[in-house]
C-alpha cells in the first residue's frame, strides 16, 4: 500500500473543510458589510425588496456550496488533486464578487455570478464523484449507483444557460423596471430553495441504510 496516497485520503476531508471553512466566513462577513452599507434596505420600498431578495439568494448560495463540499468529504474517501484544494478559494473569489455586485439596479453582475456560482458547484461535485467512484472505500454507495452520462446534466446545462442569457440581457439592456428587475431574481431563490431540497434529499439516501438505485453520479 502507498503510504501517502492513503494520509492524502485520510486528511483531505479536513484540510477541505478547513480551506472552505475560512472561504465561506470571510464571504459571510464580507456579506454582512454588504448589509450595513444599504442605507436604503430598511425602507419600504420596490428597491429594497429587490435588494433583500440578492440578499437572501446570495447567503443561500453560500451555504449551498459549503453543503455540498461537506456532505461530500463527510461521505466519500478519494486521491486528492491539485486542482481539488484550489476550487475552494475560486468559488471562495467568484462568491466575494457576488457579494459585491449586489445592486438591485443593476442586477446583471450579480446574476452572472450566480452564474459561475452554479457551473462551478456542479462541477466540482462531478469531479468530485467521479474521483470518489474510483476508490474502493465507496464500493457500498455507487455499486447501486449508475454513472452519469452528459444527457444526465441537460437540466443543469439549460439552467446555466438561462441564468448566463439573462445576466448578459440585463448587463446590456436599458429595461430596469421593477418586475423585470425583481422577476429573475424571485426565481434564483426559488432554484437554490429546490437546490438545498435536492441536496438534503440525496444526504438522507446516501446516509440511509440501504442505498437505493436512484440518480445516477
Amino acid at each position: 500500500m502507498n503510504v501517502i496516497r492513503q494520509r492524502a485520503k485520510e486528511n483531505f476531508p479536513t484540510v477541505l473543510l478547513s480551506i472552505l471553512g475560512i472561504m465561506q466566513a470571510l464571504a459571510m462577513e464580507i456579506l454582512w458589510s454588504k448589509i450595513q452599507e444599504l442605507d436604503y434596505l430598511f425602507e419600504f420600498s420596490m428597491l429594497s425588496v429587490i435588494a433583500w431578495s440578492q440578499i437572501a439568494a446570495t447567503f443561500m448560495g453560500v451555504v449551498i456550496v459549503w453543503v455540498s463540499y461537506s456532505s461530500s468529504a463527510m461521505r466519500f474517501r478519494w486521491v486528492p488533486t491539485t486542482m481539488d484544494s484550489i476550487f475552494p478559494f475560486l468559488i471562495g473569489l467568484v462568491e466575494f464578487a457576488m457579494i459585491e455586485s449586489i445592486d438591485p439596479n443593476e442586477p446583471g453582475q450579480w446574476l452572472l455570478a450566480m452564474t459561475l456560482i452554479f457551473a462551478s458547484m456542479h462541477g466540482v461535485s462531478h469531479s468530485m464523484m467521479r474521483a470518489a467512484r474510483k476508490d474502493a472505500d465507496n464500493a457500498f454507495f455507487f455499486a447501486s449507483v449508475l454513472p452519469a452520462k452528459l444527457s444526465d446534466f441537460k437540466i443543469e446545462f439549460t439552467l446555466v444557460l438561462a441564468l448566463f442569457l439573462t445576466s448578459i440581457y440585463f448587463l446590456f439592456s436599458n429595461d430596469h423596471t421593477n418586475f423585470a428587475l425583481l422577476l429573475p431574481v424571485i426565481a434564483v431563490n426559488a432554484l437554490l430553495l429546490f437546490q438545498l431540497y435536492l441536496v438534503e434529499g440525496f444526504w438522507a439516501r446516501s446516509t440511509a441504510e440501504h442505498v437505493e438505485n436512484e440518480e445516477p453520479e
